[in-house]
């Protein structure tokens, strides 16, 4: 488990404590920034303080389990994730399925417009001209009022 540090980690001191429920907590020997734990029979909760010049900058609790707990934890996580899971997987689905359908949607017009180019290239035509023919009259008509 490491301590709350910045390098080089040896500017600080570090006081590693064993906290028991309703009891002083137990300071442990070890001074160094990481300390190695073992599983045991019942959960135990550490908490490493990091002090630089006698004032404490940082501190961190760390609750290891007990081996039936973790296995009794993971089980419940198990449980609940499952409802989580198939929610996720169906909005994962549904985000799928319409973005396939709107890329086949896109492709399927493109196919049309170059397999029907002549259609869409006189409809465009057809529209500049009819614009073109627009301004021819527009300017015809704004010549006649000047005069």
């Amino acid at each position: 488990m490491p301590c709350i540090y910045i390098p080089p980690e040896n500017r600080f001191k570090y006081v590693w404590k064993m906290l028991i429920p309703n009891k002083t907590a137990h300071i442990l020997p070890n001074d160094s920034a990481i300390m190695e734990v073992c599983r045991d029979t019942h959960s135990v909760t550490f908490q490493c303080e990091t002090q630089e010049n006698g004032n404490i900058i940082a501190s961190v609790k760390y609750t290891v389990y007990a081996t039936t707990e973790t296995e009794t934890k993971k089980s419940r996580r198990i449980e609940t994730g499952q409802s989580r899971r198939t929610t996720t997987d169906a909005i994962l689905v549904f985000v799928m399925l319409t973005g396939i359908i709107v890329t086949v949607g896109a492709i399927f017009a493109m196919i049309l417009m170059i397999l029907h180019w002549a259609v869409v290239k006189s409809i465009w035509e057809s529209k500049s001209g009819q614009d073109n023919q627009d301004k021819k009259l527009a300017n015809k008509s704004s010549l006649r009022n000047m005069e």
